[in-house]
């Protein structure tokens, strides 16, 4: 039964219990009635004593059974007061449960908000981030093809003959056979060799965004000395650092960008072509440096 019902019928049970109590007061008033006259009778029929007490016997008994109904009717009356009091507090207690649990979660809500608002916001900054990432990478892309193009149009005469222009993974490899730069065993470019070097340089002229690797490679053909260049690792390294003294002397390219890197036999192109195998390669690569700052922010 819920406190409307509850409250419905404790207005039944207090109406019956007045009504009740409007009939005992009736009652009491008709009993005061015959008791004055009954006091008249005693005046008049003192003579009379045992009609008289027993008179006075009912009255009483009847009076005390008005006084029971009255106080049975006031303790219903406390009792339904205090159970209305207790419903209503209970009723109240579940309320600010319902009300704090409602109150937890919207806070919890709130907070949920709050941080899909920042994760947006984060993902906002990396898009932004991603999307200048991607255009440098295609201002980079778009560089590297025009110095192709390039390289390409001031070696035209050498293309083909013994030297390879490829753009890969975002770098330009010039790759030039040994027989191209380089007597047999020698490590000094030659006439042609020099000629090919320099018109590659003069391209590139101080250029300050690219770095620069001149590796040197040879044959797995066995080759020894007791003078430099002893074997095949001195050889490779030497030839790339002539190649790199030949661009610096026609260029006004930073020193701090050029690597010269012997490779010896150990990065064949062909397994069947020992002159392909014996060559130098320039890699060209964009710097990278906004990028990398972009990528570690």
């Amino acid at each position: 039964m819920d406190v409307s019902e509850r409250q419905q019928a404790c207005e039944v049970e207090n109406e019956e219990l007045r009504r009740e109590n409007e009939k005992l007061s009736t009652e009491v008033n008709e009993f005061d009635t015959k008791y004055n006259v009954a006091e008249r009778k005693i005046d008049a029929l003192k003579s009379d004593t045992a009609v008289l007490g027993n008179s006075m016997r009912i009255l009483r008994t009847q009076y005390d059974k008005i006084n029971a109904l009255n106080d049975q009717l006031l303790e219903k009356t406390a009792t339904l007061r205090e159970g209305t009091e207790a419903e209503k507090k209970t009723l109240m207690a579940e309320l600010d449960a319902v009300r704090i649990s409602l109150q937890e979660k919207e806070d919890a809500l709130n907070q949920l908000e709050q941080a899909l608002n920042s994760k947006e916001e984060e993902l906002m900054q990396r898009e932004a981030k991603l999307s200048e990432l991607r255009s440098k990478i295609s201002e980079k892309d778009s560089l590297m093809n025009a110095l192709r193009q390039s390289v390409s149009d001031a070696l035209l005469g050498f293309e083909g003959n013994g030297l390879s222009i490829e753009k890969r993974n975002g770098r330009i490899y010039v790759s030039m056979e040994a027989k191209l730069l380089f007597a047999t065993g020698e490590t000094a470019v030659d006439e042609k060799g020099i000629e090919v070097i320099t018109d590659l340089a003069r391209v590139l002229g101080d250029r300050d965004d690219l770095d620069i690797i001149v590796e040197g490679h040879t044959d797995n053909d066995e080759f020894k000395r007791t003078k430099y260049p002893r074997n095949n690792w001195d050889l490779s390294v030497l030839r790339a650092t002539s190649v790199i003294d030949i661009m610096l002397k026609n260029s006004s390219l930073n020193p701090a960008f050029l690597v010269a890197a012997g490779r010896s036999q150990y990065q064949p192109v062909d397994s069947d072509n020992k002159a392909k195998n014996r060559r130098i390669e320039i890699i060209l690569s964009p710097k990278l440096d906004e990028l990398l700052e972009l990528v570690s922010d």
